[in-house]
């Protein structure tokens, strides 16, 4: 075994390292630094460098906004993406390529709870990105090409499908995963007939229902703009610091509530920016492409946990605080209309608001956008292979349930991790140590051969893998909630 592993791509010679007997490349540049002339344009292509560039360490990650503060980049070569291979000298290894998610506000691809060992170790590949978030990814500009967020996404695809074979992979074989603002993305890409050669197959594991129409997109970038006393204009937004950006789209986020009357849904969501429906980039959502027949269906591995919400209600610190009102909020802005909100509250006619609340939000939210992208693909010639998380956490007493992001370390298998100890326990149980393993088989088997190890999805059926102590597979278990939104697709965010 050479001493550092190297690998020539099309822009010249890598050095990584070794770890747990894999070779490990990190901070690889798929794009231009999008900083300077190049802030908020659409992705350009690395620049080529002689002799061999280290790739040990990861690359900074682009400006996060959100609920944890935001710090001052490193550098600014935020277009960057790492390398797991079990042998850069074999040829032909079936190809992941993760998209982290972080509600389209942040994404790290370094975080521990993506460490690909026991992946690479099941003989894959393993690809992470980081690509723009926030307000440098996705606000609405004039003069700037919308969601490039996305764009930067199909840049990275694009260097993997010129260069992942170098590195072991098989660029004919490679499958796009991502959980939560990582599983929107993948659920836009299906969309985009250009990018759809760029890969095979998708994992997609709480798919979020995210989307603002322009006019909103546009009222949302001015009133930014505006706090930071500019215009909504790339020009001049470009003389506000990254850094400052990010802050202030974090605090804009935090204000939302007062925004309800113009912004409804969205006011609601905690998340100021978001991918814009711009009829360029995003033509129109995933499931209104699919179902129509503009977009053809694929091999597709789409999940979600059964209390999706809880996450966000335990970590706001509203458990046990949400009165009617609430409900009603939620009820309203939420609910498919017309009848949406009586048949929430004739499914739960004992429930409390917490339990209406938590309901309309998880299905609204994650839940019914990933069952209605099963069924979407399936109906547009894909094979849709579905499942739920129902192992809970232990955590906060139990209060967590079976929550939002619990799935991603069981899918690693990095159960070790610091986001993997605060979900799972430390040590974790048995029966999480076995829903780990029956995912990540899962994962490893559908990435190989398509099969995740349980039927397809079917309307006549709707098998559904259960994941839990004891796994299962059966008909959708959120059945209720599947049927208050039968003839219902997730619209984009919009103007009141």
């Amino acid at each position: 075994m050479p001493e550092r592993p190297r690998v020539r791509t099309a822009q010249g010679v890598v050095e990584g390292r070794w770890r747990q007997g894999h070779a490990e490349f990190r901070g690889i540049p798929y794009a231009q630094p999008p900083v300077d002339a190049l802030r908020f344009a659409a992705p350009v292509p690395p620049r080529r460098w002689e002799g061999t560039r280290r790739a040990a360490e990861f690359g900074p990650v682009p400006p996060q906004s959100g609920p944890v503060p935001a710090s001052s980049p490193e550098g600014t070569d935020w277009l960057t993406l790492n390398v797991c291979t079990p042998d850069p000298g074999r040829a032909r290894l079936p190809v992941l390529v993760w998209i982290p998610g972080g509600g389209y506000m942040a994404a790290d691809s370094g975080d521990p709870m993506y460490d690909p060992a026991a992946l690479a170790g099941a003989g894959l590949v393993v690809v992470s990105v980081n690509y723009r978030v926030g307000a440098e990814g996705f606000a609405l500009l004039d003069g700037a090409p919308p969601n490039r967020g996305f764009l930067d996404q199909i840049a990275a695809l694009h260097w993997v499908r010129r260069n992942i074979a170098a590195f072991g992979g098989d660029p004919d074989q490679v499958t796009v995963a991502g959980q939560s603002a990582g599983a929107g993305s993948i659920a836009a890409l299906l969309t985009m007939k250009p990018v759809r050669g760029l890969f095979r197959r998708a994992i997609t594991h709480s798919v979020p229902g995210l989307h603002c129409t322009p006019a909103l997109a546009e009222q949302v970038a001015a009133e930014l703009a505006h706090r930071l006393g500019a215009t909504p204009t790339a020009a001049s937004l470009a003389d506000v610091s990254p850094l400052r950006l990010a802050e202030e789209v974090t605090s804009l986020s935090a204000d939302l509530p007062g925004y309800r009357g113009s912004w409804g849904r969205l006011s609601q969501t905690g998340l100021a920016v978001c991918p814009v429906v711009d009829g360029e980039v995003l033509r129109e959502t995933p499931w209104a492409a699919l179902a129509s027949g503009r977009a053809d269906g694929i091999e597709l591995l789409v999940g979600h946990a059964r209390d999706e919400f809880r996450l966000f209600t335990v970590m706001s610190g509203r458990l046990g605080t949400f009165t009617d009102e609430d409900a009603r909020t939620a009820l309203d802005l939420f609910a498919p209309a017309p009848d949406g909100a009586h048949a929430y509250r004739a499914a739960h006619p004992h429930g409390n608001a917490e339990q209406l609340v938590e309901s309309v939000y998880s299905d609204a939210l994650f839940r019914i956008p990933s069952l209605k992208l099963a069924q979407a693909n399936a109906a547009a010639g894909g094979s849709s292979f579905l499942f739920e998380l129902r192992l809970a956490s232990p955590a906060f007493g139990g209060a967590l349930g079976a929550c939002h992001s619990l799935d991603v370390p069981l899918a690693f298998g990095t159960l070790a991790s610091p986001n993997g100890k605060g979900l799972l326990g430390d040590p974790p149980s048995p029966q999480a140590i076995a829903v780990s393993r029956e995912l990540q088989q899962a994962w490893i088997g559908f990435v190989t051969t398509g099969d995740p190890g349980w039927a397809a999805y079917r309307p006549d059926q709707q098998l559904t893998r259960v994941l839990d102590a004891e796994s299962k597979t059966v008909p959708y278990p959120e059945q209720t909630s599947g049927q208050i939104w039968e003839g219902h697709l997730p619209e984009p965010f919009d103007l009141v």
